[in-house]
């Protein structure tokens, strides 16, 4: 009867730090394992809580938490409590996780009856009253010596976010070819196609303001791997900030991770993003940092929704480039193509970037856009001449090189012609049937 009493205190306890703390006296009382009544309760300073989400780790569970919390007694400045956040195991993890809470006051666990790595964060996270959340993976993998970094400039209010990246410099990683393969080209996807500003969107290992956390929670909308990348691109998109801290990490070759299908997952998290990036739709009521330096009014939303359109249609002006260079010259090739992806790219960049809807002033948009295409086109067209009057027997792999960079620079000349010409603010507001979206 007692031990049912304690794991019920530490398991169900989350109103406040004091009656974490007090439940896991009592239950200690009641097991025996204490003497005399409980100890007083130490309210100095913020309160750090640590999710470790487990799936069918009985075998190190143990291990870890205890090391994980020997490490956090001995060096850590704050007070802490370390929640086991248990989904759905299907072989004794649970006990273990029961048994560690009866053990350890600052340990505690919750179990949910559906599988997800974001399900059992959410759940942890947006129940916690402590100052600070934090996550990291059972196994340990990144040294634990990153921890305080990770959590200071949370404490101190400098940052919103921290994570551990292992693709930044300073960081040491130990790890086989394929699965650092497809961590730097998923990370550099999410770069390219979705402007993330961060490194590392999946090393397990990361922590944010408890307040904010909960202001992001409502908004995203994974529940399992993909959970965390999607925490960040939310939180970059409300122009909060990001703290990164290059890690020591060394793989676990017992990983649970089926990585192809967990790659597969990734790859649909992000195209429902882009979807709510082009829809104006990935946005929390919340207000950015006075201190930072301010984007134009519109600015911070149409950047992203500009790039997506950017990179679809530079590859797809890229693949009639080379469809068309077999039957006509480098430069016609180049203008026929570059002239149908503008058609497109304007008709997107109306309705998605600037939020023009209807069929009104389409044609005059379609005419002024042209003429902010032909000076991109003047520049791309103007540099590969350049470069087959350098090397005129030039491959087509240099060709597309150039032409992709060209490109990009062009990309920059027409964001600028839209938004301070064909799409000014000023001139919207003179017709009463085109409408901003909302920001």
């Amino acid at each position: 009867m007692a031990s049912i009493l304690a794991v019920r205190e530490l398991t169900t306890a989350r109103e406040s730090p004091r009656a974490r703390q007090a439940a896991g006296n009592i239950a200690l009382s009641r097991l025996g394992l204490t003497d005399g009544p409980p100890g007083p309760i130490d309210t100095r300073g913020p309160l750090i809580e640590v999710a470790v989400p487990v799936y069918n780790e009985e075998q190190v569970l143990a291990a870890s938490v205890r090391r994980l919390h020997a490490y956090l007694t001995e060096t850590f400045p704050y007070r802490f409590v370390i929640s086991i956040a248990d989904n759905a195991s299907t072989d004794r993890t649970w006990e273990v996780a029961q048994r560690l809470a009866l053990e350890i006051p600052e340990v505690q666990g919750v179990h949910l009856d559906r599988k997800g790595r974001g399900r059992a964060l959410r759940h942890v996270w947006g129940t916690s009253t402590a100052d600070v959340v934090a996550y990291m993976d059972v196994d340990l993998s990144t040294d634990l010596d990153a921890f305080l970094p990770l959590i200071a400039p949370l404490v101190s209010g400098h940052s919103d976010l921290a994570i551990g990246s292992r693709l930044s410099r300073g960081s040491a990683v130990v790890r086989g070819s394929k699965r650092e393969f497809i961590s730097r080209a998923y990370n550099l996807l999410l770069r390219t196609t979705l402007a993330a500003r961060f490194s590392d969107a999946q090393c397990g290992f990361k922590a944010g303001r408890a307040d904010i956390v909960r202001a992001l929670l409502p908004a995203v909308e994974d529940d399992a791997w993909f959970f965390d990348t999607e925490l960040l691109l939310l939180a970059e998109r409300n122009g909060l900030r990001i703290h990164e801290v290059p890690v020591d990490w060394i793989d676990d070759p017992d990983s649970r991770v089926d990585v192809l299908r967990t790659a597969l997952d990734d790859l649909r998290g992000m195209v429902r993003v882009a979807r709510r990036v082009l829809s104006g739709a990935f946005h929390v009521p919340m207000l950015a940092r006075s201190q930072e330096a301010r984007l134009p009014t519109g600015m911070r939303r149409q950047l992203p929704s500009f790039a997506i359109i950017g990179v679809i249609s530079t590859v797809a002006q890229l693949a009639l480039y080379v469809l068309l260079r077999p039957f006509m010259p480098v430069i016609t090739a180049n203008v026929v193509s570059y002239f149908l992806a503008a058609i497109a790219n304007t008709a997107a960049n109306r309705r998605f970037t600037f939020g023009v809807t209807g069929s009104r002033r389409a044609v005059r948009h379609q005419l002024e856009g042209s003429i902010a295409f032909a000076v991109g086109l003047a520049v791309s067209t103007g540099g590969l001449a350049v470069v087959h009057a350098v090397s005129p027997h030039a491959s087509r792999l240099t060709e597309l090189a150039a032409l992709f960079g060209l490109n990009l620079f062009a990309a920059l000349i027409r964001f600028v012609l839209l938004r301070a010409w064909v799409f000014h603010p000023r001139r919207t507001r003179q017709e009463p049937s085109l409408q901003e979206p909302p920001r």
